[in-house]
């Protein structure tokens, strides 16, 4: 393995940041350090890069133990959220500086700087100013920062967050593309489900200072090893109190149910396509709808519960106060413990399930 922690551990005073942490990281992979505010995942990073110190376990990089190596000697490059770029500095010389502060020689930074302005599409932009360039384009010239020494190693801090959606999603995929044609092990840290799904090939779930979960993005979504991970890899609220439906045991005291938009179904009575699954059927009211741009989110009260669904444009439309047969064909069952059960809709065994 390339990046190693075993057994880290962290505290600020009475505040346990890390706890017992320990998970490893494979040559070239792009790992996604995933979890909530204060769950720990940026005092993993800045320990990583030898910002802070663990009081105990062991950061392992390529094979060498860097605990007592300076940061500044561990050969790693660092993406911060806000660019940190130096503002009287134009994009040539900001890309340059790590190599200059190596004492290269000036054929080698300007062939360097060449190839990284190439990279990152920013050619005919060297001489502008950070307050020139979009928020896009300065985090692309940090990302040619941090790749210009070329470090071992790449750590990226929330690298989206300060550019709006539009630019995030160009970026997304951008990122991706380019650690791989770089080949560089890199590890991103991130709150937001979405991205870590999208562009990590590992994800790391962190939860008030310990390691909820491991892998990757599909298993993490299809296969979440704790209630905390169902809950916030998916983003939706799970279901209190008194909630029944059909083809689902009664739940147990306590119990909670998390029914993500794609395990449900909703089709007007009429409709003989679905015909098959009114024995796993219950009514349900519309509540709301939305559109989502490729489909309408519709929000349903049904079994006293709110459920949603994701409807396709090409169905008829539904309106608010429309009653509906609504199909739960899965959900995850939340124990009080944090255990976790996926349930199937038994009324629907040896059902054909329709697609639209």
């Amino acid at each position: 393995m390339y990046v190693e922690l075993k057994h880290i551990n962290k505290s600020f005073g009475s505040f346990r940041a890390s706890e017992d942490i320990s998970f490893s990281i494979e040559k070239g992979r792009l790992a996604a350090l995933l979890g909530p505010s204060g769950s720990g995942k940026t005092t993993i990073l800045r320990m990583i890069a030898g910002l802070e110190a663990p009081d105990s376990g062991e950061i392992w990089i390529n094979g060498q133990l860097v605990n007592e190596v300076p940061g500044s000697q561990r050969g790693i490059g660092f993406v911060f959220q806000n660019y940190a770029l130096f503002r009287y500095m134009t994009v040539w010389d900001n890309i340059a500086f790590g190599l200059e502060v190596q004492k290269k020689s000036k054929k080698e930074i300007r062939e360097r700087v060449s190839e990284l302005v190439g990279l990152v599409g920013l050619t005919g932009l060297e001489k502008r100013y950070p307050s020139e360039l979009s928020g896009g384009q300065k985090q692309r010239v940090a990302f040619a920062r941090a790749l210009a020494p070329s470090p071992r190693l790449l750590l990226l801090d929330e690298p989206f967050a300060a550019v709006d959606a539009k630019v995030r999603q160009e970026l997304r995929q951008w990122l991706k593309g380019m650690i791989a044609r770089v080949g560089i092990t890199s590890i991103f840290v991130t709150h937001d489900q979405e991205e870590a799904l999208e562009v990590a090939d590992q994800i790391i779930v962190t939860n008030q200072g310990r390691v909820e979960q491991i892998g990757a993005p599909a298993e993490i979504y299809l296969k979440p090893a704790s209630s905390f991970v169902a809950r916030f890899v998916t983003g939706v609220p799970a279901i209190e109190g008194d909630w029944r439906f059909v083809g689902f045991p009664e739940p147990p005291a306590g119990a909670r149910a998390l029914i993500r938009p794609e395990f449900v179904e909703a089709f007007r009575p009429d409709n003989e396509k679905y015909k098959a699954l009114l024995d796993g059927a219950q009514p349900g009211v519309v509540e709301d709808v939305s559109f989502r741009g490729s489909h309408w989110e519709v929000t349903l009260q049904t079994g006293n519960a709110s459920v949603t669904v994701r409807r396709s444009l090409q169905r008829r439309p539904v309106a608010r106060g429309d009653i509906l047969q609504v199909v739960i064909y899965r959900l995850y069952q939340l124990a009080p413990d944090g255990s976790i059960r996926l349930l199937e809709n038994k009324a629907l065994e040896g059902r054909y399930i329709p697609e639209d």
